[in-house]
C-alpha cells in the first residue's frame, strides 16, 4: 500500500494492516543501498511474526515502489567522494536525516507511536539516524552490517570495487540478472551457501518490480554526505544490537565494531563467515539474537496505537 510520508509516496507493507497484530510491538524494518522492502529475506520477516512482532516494512524513497527523484539529477560520486576526503561537507541531493524522516513518516501514517527499528547496511545508518531524530519514538535500535561512518574505517576490498564500479552491458533483464549476481556473490557470505537457481530468482523479480540505478547513486551519495553521524551515536540511549559478518568484504568487520564501541551499553553480535548479506544459514543465527534483544525492549503491555501519532 501507499502512504504519504515527508513530500513523498512511500510503498509499505505491513502485517498488521488488516488490524489483527494491532497491539503487537511494531518493528520497523529499513533496506540497504538500492534495495527493496522485498528484499528482506522471508523467514526473518515471518520469524519475526511467530515471535509475536508486527512488522512494518517499506521502500526507501528512489527504490522500489516509492517515489523516485529523478528530477534532483544524478550525482557526482567521485567529487563527492573528493569533498570527503579533504574534509568538506557534500551536498548530496538529499540526506540520510531526510531518509529518516522518510521512516518516521512511515511510523506517523500508521498511527504508530514508537517501534523497534532494524536496518541493515545503509538501513542501518538510517536507523542510527531515527534513533538520534526521535529517541522518544526508538523501543530498541539494531544495526546489521552497517558503519558509524566514521573516517579512517576500512572501506570494500579492491575485488569488491572492481565489481561495483562494472555496468551491465545492456538494461535487459538477463543481463541485469548476471550483473546482479556477480555483486551479490562477491560480496556474500563465504561459509553459507546460496542456492544459485534460487539467487536468480529473487534477481529478476527484485528487478522485474523496480530498476533505478539514477536512484541508487543519489542514496550513495547521502551515505558519503553523512560525515558528522559518527561523533553523535554517544547520544542514542536506546537499547541498541549491532549485528556484523567477520568476513564482510564490502562493509568489513570493523565497522560494526565502531558502531558497538560508539553507542553506549551496545551489544555486538559478529558472526563467523557472514558476509555482506543475509542468507537462510546467517538468518538462523540473527533471528534468535534479534528476538531476545526485541523482546528485552519491548513494554509489558505493549500497544501499537498508544499515544500513536496523527
Amino acid at each position: 500500500m501507499k502512504i504519504k510520508a515527508n513530500g513523498l509516496e512511500l510503498e509499505v507493507e505491513d502485517s498488521g494492516a488488516d488490524g489483527t497484530q494491532a497491539e503487537r510491538p511494531v518493528v520497523l524494518l529499513i533496506s540497504g543501498l538500492g534495495l527493496q522492502l522485498t528484499d528482506w529475506p522471508p523467514a526473518l520477516v515471518q520469524g519475526l511474526q511467530d515471535a509475536g512482532f508486527r512488522v512494518v516494512r517499506f521502500d526507501n524513497r528512489d527504490a522500489g515502489l516509492s517515489t523516485h527523484l529523478d528530477a534532483l539529477g544524478v550525482p557526482n560520486l567521485l567529487w563527492v567522494g573528493l569533498q570527503h576526503r579533504l574534509g568538506l561537507k557534500p551536498r548530496p541531493p538529499y540526506t540520510l536525516e531526510d531518509m529518516a524522516r522518510d521512516a518516521l513518516g512511515v511510523l506517523d501514517a500508521l498511527g504508530i507511536a514508537r517501534a523497534h527499528v532494524v536496518g541493515m547496511s545503509m538501513g542501518g545508518m538510517i536507523a542510527q539516524r531515527v534513533a538520534l531524530l526521535a529517541p522518544e519514538r526508538v523501543l530498541s535500535l539494531t544495526s546489521i552490517m552497517s558503519s558509524s561512518g566514521a573516517r579512517g574505517l576500512p572501506g570494500p576490498d579492491s575485488r569488491i570495487l572492481k565489481s561495483l564500479l562494472q555496468r551491465p552491458p545492456s538494461g535487459s533483464p538477463l543481463d541485469l540478472v548476471e550483473h546482479y549476481l556477480r555483486i551479490f556473490t562477491a560480496i556474500g557470505s563465504p561459509d553459507f551457501h546460496v542456492d544459485e537457481a534460487e539467487l536468480r530468482a529473487r534477481i529478476l523479480a527484485s528487478v522485474r518490480r523496480s530498476h533505478s540505478p539514477a536512484g541508487t547513486l543519489r542514496q550513495m551519495a547521502a551515505v558519503i554526505g553523512d560525515v558528522d553521524r559518527a561523533e553523535r551515536l554517544g547520544r542514542i540511549r536506546a537499547p541498541t544490537l549491532v549485528i556484523h559478518g567477520k568476513a564482510d568484504p564490502l562493509v568489513p568487520y570493523a565497522c560494526g565494531l565502531d558502531t558497538a564501541r560508539r553507542i553506549p551499553g551496545a551489544r555486538m553480535l559478529g558472526i563467523e563467515g557472514m558476509g555482506h548479506d543475509l542468507p537462510s544459514g546467517v538468518v538462523e543465527r540473527v533471528l534468535p539474537a534479534l528476538i531476545e534483544h526485541l523482546r528485552a525492549a519491548s513494554p509489558e503491555r505493549p500497544g501499537a496505537t498508544e499515544g500513536a501519532h496523527p
